[in-house]
């Protein structure tokens, strides 16, 4: 079937009595190339295919502007069809997608990946999805991974100049409602909030985490191992205070700028700090935004996610199945981890939240083919502004609502 762009207005009615309607400004990359090290192409490191839409986006009535969010979506070997499907569950027209899979992959799965996204039409044309071909090696306990978000971080500062919010996702992550759910409740946010759990009481973690100091191979090595311990221990540091939480979160671009520019020096201290600090990402966005007078009033004590831990709890969440559905369902977080590979429960997920089929794109007001059965609505798209949110979308709006009441907003924000 040809693909079309056809004018769309879906009603928001049972929300507000008006829409916004016009078509928007993408501008990103699909990568064709992939390498580290030894290339897939004789003459070229990396290459992109970009496509550049340039639409006019206007206001009517009092709706807010709809925010655009940018994801990172990261694996390691093995994790390519899981990528693919997560993507295909939080894909929207409107949003960035950086897809990376570590230097532990092999590189035929960031081609199949690549092949994917050539083969898919809307991705085609709307060209807002990249696959990162020169792999970064990341160690899950070491500052690598820190290196490898930052690195997806600059890649969408230099690439995609109009998102509001960063996203990072692994390929165990799954969402828990539509992008256009998520797109409809945070266009009445402000948009300088960012959400990350955290917290500077850091009891056990202060001589598990704090005082210990390791070395990434990662950082000087091509292939993956566990970080060294030094025998020595250090103190707290007194210049500024730990904070620890979540390695998940959702952070507004204002926040990353400062983070990858710097115009203050904090990121890159904190950064050198974290350099020998076990599981880096659990700390160093958080102990940056809760140490620097602009930023740590714009926190919320919250990372979206719904994550179920063992009491007392281990070093790793619970893997989620069936038996969590109807906890998931009701924390309103639009995301949920951890699962494994083709759990029921992400079928589950599918049919009844995100009412998207195999290997299809989770509908939204931009799908404008048709719902019949065995057919794919999302073939022929309209409008990206176009937005149709979901009974789930009240779920998230019963979250922030809590998260955002003035004196639990407050009281828990880089405490």
């Amino acid at each position: 079937m040809k693909r079309a762009q056809l004018p769309y207005s879906p009603d928001r009615s049972w929300l507000l009595p008006l829409l916004v309607i016009s078509i928007i400004s993408l501008t990103f990359l699909l990568a064709l190339t992939f390498t580290h090290g030894k290339s897939l192409s004789s003459n070229t490191d990396f290459s992109f295919h970009q496509r550049k839409f340039t639409f006019s986006e206007g206001v009517y009535g009092r709706l807010p502007k709809l925010p655009r969010f940018a994801y990172l979506i990261s694996g390691t070997k093995g994790d390519g069809p899981s990528v693919k499907r997560l993507l295909q569950a939080v894909y929207h027209p409107r949003n960035y997608y950086i897809l990376h899979l570590d230097l532990e992959a092999p590189d035929s799965e960031r081609l199949e990946l690549a092949k994917y996204m050539k083969s898919e039409g809307v991705v085609r044309e709307f060209g807002n999805v990249m696959v990162i071909g020169k792999a970064d090696l990341v160690t899950s306990k070491g500052p690598t991974m820190i290196a490898s978000t930052l690195h997806a971080v600059a890649i969408l500062l230099k690439e995609a100049k109009d998102w509001d919010w960063f996203v990072n996702l692994s390929a165990s992550d799954y969402p828990l409602m539509s992008q256009d759910d998520m797109v409809h409740i945070f266009s009445y946010l402000p948009r300088d909030l960012n959400f990350l759990e955290h917290t500077s009481s850091i009891g056990w973690k202060e001589h598990q985490r704090a005082r210990p100091i390791i070395i990434d191979p990662g950082l000087y090595h091509s292939k993956k191992s566990g970080v060294f311990w030094a025998k020595e221990r250090r103190s707290l540091p007194a210049s500024f205070k730990l904070f620890m939480g979540s390695a998940w979160v959702v952070l507004t671009k204002s926040f990353l700028e400062f983070c990858v520019w710097g115009w203050d020096n904090l990121p890159r201290t904190l950064l050198m700090y974290y350099t020998n600090f076990l599981s880096s990402p659990e700390g160093y966005f958080h102990t940056v935004i809760c140490n620097h007078k602009d930023y740590q009033n714009t926190t919320v004590n919250h990372d979206l996610h719904y994550i179920r831990w063992d009491n007392p709890p281990k070093q790793h969440p619970m893997t989620l199945t069936l038996e969590h559905f109807d906890d998931m369902v009701q924390s309103g977080a639009p995301f949920a981890r951890k699962f494994t590979r083709d759990d029921p429960v992400l079928k589950k997920i599918d049919k009844e939240l995100l009412r998207r089929s195999n290997g299809q794109f989770t509908p939204g007001g931009w799908c404008v083919g048709g719902s019949f059965p065995g057919t794919d609505p999302c073939v022929i798209y309209g409008n990206p502004n176009a937005v149709k949110p979901t009974v789930s979308s009240k779920r998230l709006e019963k979250l922030l609502v809590q998260l955002l009441e003035s004196e639990r907003f407050r009281s828990k924000q880089c405490k």
